[in-house]
């Protein structure tokens, strides 16, 4: 009987510890700072903790699990690619069709990767997404994106 009772959650737990570790290797020469003047070590050690902390947790939750994984590995190549695809599409039009109109399309192509894919649900999804990230990121934090098409006026 096998000690690891999960391998996926095992190995990821194990991926999750070691980028944690590097992003620590990586980030030890930037100013920490406090909680109030942020330096720009700071949320990179955070991120890092809580990935060290997520992968710990996940792997020793794996070797106590009571069920048992079935451990063959089935890759869907559909998915990966249209969704590798989506992303890149959305940094390459970002600039021509706007923050709210690439954010529609990302979705509209994220969401056909799926056999559940509903375009009322993707519509509504993609509508939101678009106008909450330009609220967030163009307004609210001040990043120079376009939030409209070129062909609408674009511009911020």
């Amino acid at each position: 009987m096998s000690l690891i009772r999960r391998p996926k959650d095992f190995y990821a737990g194990i991926l999750f510890i070691v980028s944690g570790t590097a992003a620590l290797l990586l980030s030890r020469s930037y100013p920490l700072g406090s909680a109030s003047r942020m330096g720009a070590g700071y949320f990179p050690r955070i991120l890092a903790f809580l990935l060290i902390g997520g992968g710990v947790l996940l792997s020793l939750l794996a070797l106590r699990s009571t069920q048992k994984e079935d451990t063959k590995i089935l890759w869907r190549w559909r998915p990966l690619v249209i969704i590798l695809f989506s992303v890149c599409l959305f940094s390459w039009a970002v600039d021509f069709l706007g923050l709210v109109a690439i954010s529609l399309v990302l979705v509209f192509v994220a969401s056909s990767a799926s056999s559940e894919f509903r375009w009322k649900d993707a519509l509504i999804s993609g509508l939101l997404l678009g106008l909450a990230a330009a609220a967030l990121f163009v307004y609210g934090l001040g990043i120079p994106l376009p939030v409209w098409p070129v062909f609408a006026g674009g511009g911020l």
